[in-house]
């Protein structure tokens, strides 16, 4: 909350003439009294600040409407007064606009602040001269009520918000044995309540919400600290978790109690999937088992050779530097983890049905008392005791992996809703970008790719755009045949923005050199581009000339893009103020011009004589100013007198004017030193 940061109104310099203070402070007042859909968070604060000040607002009616002169040391106070209401203002509007939940862990600081104010009034009507002003019995009665009230008021902070505080971050971090019998996770229905009661109640609030964090945490980034930011942090990864298993999960039908149980939230435990307490679980059966640990399975996952096995152990496997399947000796053409959803569900059944923990809980005695001693530190600070990393992993991971299973096995509608919440989810944070890849995001968002509903297919090129941010998952991208995808969808997409968020994927997977070459080899991925760069928005074009230039890095790029007829397309630009791309297009221009073909391209195109009629027209419209900069550049008259000699009968013309041009303020310039 910055309202506390809201500096007073200074006073020491001189004041605001009398008409000018109380219409101002009558404007404020009914600036902070007509504020509709006050927020649901410091409620009693808020109405209690606004009834005062609209007592405060009769006052000021009644002496304005009186017209007459205002006691000298009434000023004093009403400028003190204005400077107060400013500053509610303020606050009450942060509490309206920001963050609810940031709000609710702030509930102590917001209610400091609100007291502070409300101290800060009484003062203020200490010294107002009460008698000396022509207002009738009732205001002042009214107004030395206010004072009184002012003087003895005390600190109020709401004892249900609290509660709802601390039942979110108990939700979030406790060890209760509710959670212990869970598993390590916890029970979304009351997330989801505790989120109710703070305003949030469909997607729309959850969408605000997490925009409202965000904004919070580019807010505090500069300020706050890494612990306050990773702290937002964790409150944007619930919120994201919690709208995505309510609101796609039950997108037609509310899901019951007992069955959003079974979507939880992880609560930040540790479990040790350490060999040695798996195999104390007797009579496994060999298709539950690990190829490579010989254990059970405990998260299952394929690979790009179709066998399954344990996360954690090919995980190792791959992060050792092996690059083949361990089982069939193949050669893994990406390294994505794509979740074996079927067979983790035939897992649990087993274990349900044999009494096996699906997580091990042997360091839960060590670990449940060194929480049991954490926790008594968990009130003490309203900011510091959420979990600071390790929650906020676990919930994108969950929700990665629940959103690629709806893309797997989802209804049309269920699949663009999925796509439409992982692209959000990969458009900040690396973190999340590696997470979404890992739990095998990518070749179900290129399979999407080919999809004819349009809405799916742009939310599904935008997340791979937003996912090759992360160099690893660039190779992943290429490896699993999306670049032939991305190229049809930037020549014939079915919306504009799909084409130009294609256009940009091409230019962010073109920042590796073997994909330059890789994307150059494909026929139409250059002339696509070049299509693009014809025929699509202001943005379109420029995220068009981008990838060209990126790609045109590699030489042999080059000559591609002068055969694509990028050339007269991009001198047309280059002359179009309204395009914006200038730079852009000069840049790609320079790039061509570093092959043969490219240098003939341009000398054929009348590229120089549309560069003299601009210049011819800047320095008529420019005058002398234009003229003297030509006139120091020292290319300038050897070039014009070369194109004079041997350019086209235009050029030679357009050639001569600017000469002739040239040559008079040259005299004219002389004549004057004379």
């Amino acid at each position: 909350m910055e309202a506390a940061l809201v500096p007073p109104l200074m006073v020491s310099t001189g004041f605001l003439p009398t008409g000018s203070l109380l219409q101002s402070l009558v404007q404020i007042c009914n600036e902070v009294c007509s504020m509709e859909k006050l927020p649901v968070l410091q409620g009693r604060n808020i109405s209690t600040m606004v009834r005062r000040i609209k007592l405060l607002a009769s006052l000021f009616e009644e002496i304005k409407d009186s017209d007459g002169p205002l006691p000298p040391s009434s000023i004093l106070c009403l400028t003190e007064l204005f400077s107060v209401i400013r500053r509610a203002k303020f606050l009450i509007q942060d509490c309206k606009d920001g963050s609810s939940l940031w709000g609710l862990m702030q509930t102590e600081l917001v209610s400091n602040q609100f007291y502070g104010l409300v101290k800060e009034l009484g003062r203020a009507l200490d010294i107002l001269p009460l008698s000396l002003l022509n207002v009738t019995a009732d205001i002042k009665e009214q107004i030395e009520l206010l004072h009184r009230q002012a003087k003895r008021a005390e600190l109020f902070i709401d004892l249900k918000e609290l509660q709802r505080r601390e039942e979110l971050l108990v939700l979030m971090g406790s060890n209760s044995e509710k959670n212990r019998k869970n598993k390590g996770f916890i029970d979304l229905v009351k997330v989801r309540d505790v989120l109710s009661s703070i305003g949030l109640r469909n997607t729309v609030d959850y969408e605000e919400e997490t925009s409202k964090l965000e904004a919070e945490a580019h807010k505090q980034a500069g300020s706050g600290g890494l612990i306050v930011v990773s702290n937002i942090n964790n409150l944007i990864s619930l919120v994201s978790y919690c709208k995505t298993i309510i609101f796609i999960d039950g997108e037609i039908e509310k899901p019951c109690k007992e069955d959003m149980k079974l979507h939880c939230v992880p609560s930040g435990r540790f479990y040790d999937h350490s060999s040695s307490s798996q195999s104390l679980i007797p009579n496994v059966p060999d298709e539950f088992r690990c190829p490579i640990s010989l254990d059970l399975i405990r998260d299952p996952v394929i690979v790009a050779s179709g066998h399954t096995y344990d996360r954690n152990s090919i995980a190792q496997w791959i992060n050792s530097g092996h690059h083949t399947c361990p089982k069939s000796g193949q050669k893994l053409i990406h390294m994505a983890l794509i979740p074996n959803y079927a067979l983790r569900s035939l897992i649990q059944q087993w274990c349900e049905e044999n009494n096996v923990p699906t997580t091990e809980s042997s360091q839960s005695s060590s670990s449940d008392l060194a929480r049991s001693s954490s926790k008594r530190e968990l009130y003490e600070n309203a900011v510091d005791h959420i979990s600071v990393v390790k929650a906020a992993v676990d919930a994108v991971k969950l929700t990665a992996e629940f959103l690629v299973g709806k893309l797997a096995t989802g209804s049309p509608d269920i699949q663009r809703q999925a796509a439409y919440e992982l692209r959000l989810l990969a458009k900040t944070g690396m973190n999340n970008r590696r997470i979404i890849a890992e739990a095998g995001a990518i070749p179900f968002l290129v399979t999407l790719l080919r999809c004819h509903e349009p809405r799916i297919q742009e939310n599904a090129v935008t997340a791979l755009l937003n996912l090759s941010i992360y160099n690893n998952n660039k190779i992943l991208i290429m490896a699993a045949g999306a670049i032939d995808e991305i190229v049809n969808v930037l020549e014939s997409g079915n919306t504009m923005e799909a084409r130009e968020n294609a256009a940009a994927a091409i230019f962010s997977l073109s920042m590796i050199d073997d994909c330059k070459v890789t994307i150059g080899k494909r026929p139409r991925a250059i002339p696509a581009l070049v299509g693009l760069l014809k025929e699509g928005t202001p943005a379109g074009k420029k995220d068009a000339a981008i990838a060209l230039f990126n790609l045109a890095l590699y030489n042999a790029n080059k000559v591609s893009v002068v055969f694509a007829g990028a050339v007269p397309l991009l001198i047309e630009l280059l002359m179009d103020d309204k395009a914006g791309i200038t730079d852009d297009a000069l840049a790609l221009l320079a790039q061509i011009l570093g092959c043969s073909e490219g240098r003939e391209e341009i000398g054929k195109s009348r590229i120089l004589e549309n560069a003299i009629t601009l210049l011819l027209g800047l320095c008529k419209d420019g005058g002398e100013e234009v003229a003297r900069r030509l006139l120091m550049n020292p290319r300038s008259i050897p070039s014009l007198q070369s194109l004079a000699a041997d350019g086209s009968l235009k050029a030679r013309r357009k050639a001569d004017t600017l000469l002739r041009l040239l040559n008079r303020c040259c005299f004219q310039s002389h004549h004057q030193i004379g």
